[in-house]
């Protein structure tokens, strides 16, 4: 009798163990059907990043879908406070962008984040009909941002001044959350000689703001800008060369613009020069260039990756 109990034991786990190698080999066989037996799956293939899930570096030249996503509601959202600052603190959004970027990445800021502007404007070199981009008189190239910067403020100027309160200058790589924008200015009045954005210390005695992150100008500010410094060749380059994040700073500074504190009330910053990751991944190289430019005493074990 004990000879048989043992036989029948090790027969019953011979076929569980079978019956698990079944469920596994089923399994896999279930999953590799669904995945070729799927059209849209190339769609998505352009997406992923061979070996690391989430860099965002290997993406950045990628298109975008050709179709516009459009939006979506939320069950039971309370949008009242949004509403109230959306006509309380109206935001002119301006973007910088160029003929080979118009399809790649302007047209993906007017379908998400620009929708919550005010008013949204791009400029560019040449005309978009989708984008209604405007066409400002001067080359693309990095040697012409700062000339181009200096067009689209004047542009602005004389079309747009009574359409905002607010003036957001942006890349067409950027993004940029409009409500949170609407609640950090909320407490200034627009007839101040301020802007935001994330500081930086090198150059400018009161420190400038980074061009990548975007920055935001009063009205005052931009009145400032464009009627003071930019026809005074001791206040502002007349030359189109230059850094523009840097040379706009120069120019602020001259005419009393104050270069403000954007960060919260417990110090943390709310613009940021890189790409999501490399804010939340933490990895410090202290010989990198952001440490001898960041304006603030910035947490290094908490805040930035650094090897980009």
């Amino acid at each position: 009798m004990g000879l048989i109990s043992a036989l029948e034991g090790r027969s019953s786990k011979h076929a569980f163990v079978s019956i698990i190698v079944v469920l596994i080999i089923g399994f896999f066989l279930a999953v590799l059907f669904i995945y070729w037996s799927t059209p849209e799956r190339d769609d998505y293939v352009p997406y992923l990043r061979r070996g690391h899930a989430h860099h965002s570096h290997d993406m950045l030249e990628l298109a975008g879908p050709e179709q516009d996503v459009g939006t979506h509601d939320h069950v039971n959202e309370n949008t009242s406070i949004a509403e109230k600052l959306y006509s309380e603190v109206r935001i002119l959004c301006w973007i910088m962008t160029s003929p080979a970027n118009h399809q790649k990445k302007a047209r993906h800021v007017k379908r998400t984040w620009g929708k919550r502007c005010n008013k949204l404007i791009f400029m560019s070199s040449a005309k978009d009909e989708e984008l209604d981009a405007v066409a400002l008189p001067i080359g693309e190239g990095l040697d012409n941002l700062w000339g181009k910067t200096k067009e689209a403020f004047e542009y602005i100027y004389e079309h747009h001044m009574n359409d905002a309160d607010w003036f957001l200058k942006a890349d067409d790589d950027t993004y940029m959350i409009v409500e949170n924008l609407r609640y950090m200015l909320y407490p200034y009045n627009p007839n101040t000689p301020v802007y935001f954005g994330c500081k930086f210390k090198p150059y400018v005695k009161q420190g400038y703001m980074s061009g990548g992150a975007g920055y935001v100008l009063s009205r005052e500010a931009v009145r400032r800008f464009v009627v003071e410094a930019i026809p005074n060749p001791k206040l502002c380059k007349k030359e189109n060369t230059g850094r523009e994040d840097v040379e706009i700073g120069k120019c602020l500074e001259n005419v009393k613009v104050l270069a403000g504190d954007s960060r919260d009330t417990n110090g943390r910053g709310r613009f940021f020069a890189f790409v999501p990751e490399d804010h939340l991944i933490v990895h410090v190289d202290k010989e990198y260039w952001y440490w001898k430019y960041i304006y603030y005493k910035t947490d290094e074990a908490s805040f930035f990756k650094f090897k980009l």
